[in-house]
């Protein structure tokens, strides 16, 4: 992929950006748009369970979670928490907190479920139980667009135009997920076997990303939480496009199908064929260690039980994912 030597223009709602009641600690999951917790003031500082966990299957998550705590009824767990982010479980695991504006969590997560670079990491620093298992896997990307397709966008070129204004996840606070898509972009276009004449990928990823437009909102990126902030910002016109994965397109298309319309990248909306030059990813599922308490233990397990279960697959593929 050729260098990036743009930057982004953050494209974040104006909002008034209040002060803590302390000091911001690291790591946080600030987004004056999505994770807005003023209002809620302290601390959880026990949990029986806490999974850390990468957001963007977040629907098929909930559909599995109160099996978790059914299975512990007549001895209910203490705070059984999930959260859906960015992974952050590395910082996390070593600062002991993880911060909501002014509620802070103040316990360790047992569970992660992350792409298998965090794992190796939690793995190198020795943080990795015995159990590592391969969760789910996506089914490539699409561009979400505003309702209706004003710009009239059928794939990857037409974000080049002079007219199309692009936003991708934070650079540096989800630089998984921005390279991702950037990657995308740019070996999509280089694959074509029918390409303009006029327009090479090179070109296009200068005029999308290094500033070759002349616009200097050609470019708009997310705040912090790209499932939320890509969607707020083509739904209310500051970006034509967003390139995403199916899953969250198709997810947010059906919670808003009055604002947005999916572009398929290969395939058809409902029978997605990732287009060459597509990246799979599969997410992983793993066992923190720790001096988990018996209880701890029981839940840790049961959780990877429920996340490795026929249900959670019947979760997976009615929110456009798939088992590896």
């Amino acid at each position: 992929m050729p260098m990036i030597t743009g930057r982004p223009v953050i494209d974040a709602p104006s909002l008034l950006n209040w002060p803590l009641d302390g000091e911001v600690v690291h790591p946080n999951l600030h987004d004056p748009g999505a994770n807005v917790l003023y209002d809620l003031h302290g601390a959880v500082t026990e949990s029986d369970l806490l999974l850390s966990s990468e957001g963007n299957y977040h629907m098929a998550l909930r559909e599995v979670w109160p099996q978790v705590l059914a299975k512990f009824k007549d001895d209910p767990l203490r705070n059984p928490l999930y959260t859906t982010s960015p992974p952050v479980v590395l910082p996390q695991l070593q600062q002991g907190v993880l911060q909501f504006d002014n509620l802070l969590l103040c316990c360790k997560p047992s569970v992660v479920v992350a792409n298998h670079g965090v794992i190796d990491k939690l793995a190198a620093q020795n943080h990795v139980g015995a159990a590592i298992h391969p969760l789910y896997q996506d089914r490539g990307l699409v561009i979400l667009v505003q309702r209706g397709n004003p710009k009239n966008i059928r794939g990857v070129w037409d974000l080049g135009n002079q007219d199309v204004r692009l936003i991708t996840p934070h650079p540096e606070l989800e630089p998984g997920t921005y390279q991702n898509y950037s990657d995308a972009i740019y070996n999509i276009a280089k694959a074509d076997a029918f390409p303009p004449q006029t327009v090479s990928a090179e070109r296009l990823f200068d005029v999308i990303f290094n500033g070759a437009s002349g616009d200097p909102l050609k470019w708009l990126a997310g705040p912090r939480i790209h499932h939320r902030d890509l969607p707020w910002s083509v739904a209310y016109g500051r970006a034509d496009a967003a390139v995403m994965l199916y899953h969250i397109a198709l997810h947010t298309q059906r919670a808003f199908p009055a604002l947005f319309d999916i572009v398929p990248l290969g395939g058809s909306i409902d029978n997605p064929q990732p287009l060459r030059g597509t990246k799979i990813d599969t997410r992983y599922v793993a066992e923190i260690k720790g001096e988990w308490t018996p209880k701890q233990r029981a839940a840790q397990q049961a959780l990877i039980d429920t996340l490795l279960s026929a249900d959670f697959t019947r979760a997976l593929e009615k929110h456009g994912l798939r088992r590896p």
